[in-house]
Formats: structure tokens, C-alpha cells, sequence
């Protein structure tokens, strides 16, 4: 009895296995990705460096705002 549970169990777990690579090849056949999250970039005009906006330093001149991967690069950047 408990080998046919466990025969059971076993089962099901390859079958879940299986449909979610089923799953999985027909969202990248459809071009859906799971689990990812796009993060706006920024990239910072004083070392060139990309850095997300999130958690960019920022600062306002003439109204348009400039992100920096530093303090140091924002301070570069006020100084020129």
C-alpha cells in the first residue's frame, strides 16, 4: 500500500515537472517572460556608468534632471 502511494506521489511530481517545461517553452515561444521586472537605467554624464533610477543620485538644473552613480559624480558634475 505504501509503495503504491509513493508510486502515486512520484507520478505527480514528474507530471508537474513536465507541464511547467511545457509551460515554460510555450511562454518563451510566445515571447512572455516570467518573473522578471524591467528597471529603468540611467546612465551618469560624468563617468558614463549606468546606474537604476531608483537608486540613482539625482539633481535638478534648468529643469532637466541628471542621475549619478555617486555623490562624487554629482559633485564633479556641479563643479563644471
Amino acid at each position: 500500500m505504501i509503495k503504491l502511494l509513493l508510486y502515486a506521489i512520484l507520478i505527480l511530481v514528474i507530471a508537474r515537472a513536465f507541464w511547467r517545461v511545457v509551460d515554460g517553452i510555450l511562454d518563451g515561444a510566445r515571447g512572455n517572460e516570467r518573473g522578471t521586472t524591467a528597471v529603468k537605467l540611467v546612465r551618469d554624464p560624468v563617468c558614463g556608468t549606468y546606474v537604476a533610477q531608483g537608486s540613482a543620485l539625482s539633481l535638478t538644473t534648468g529643469g532637466t534632471t541628471h542621475y549619478f552613480c555617486s555623490e562624487e559624480c554629482r559633485a564633479k558634475y556641479r563643479a563644471s
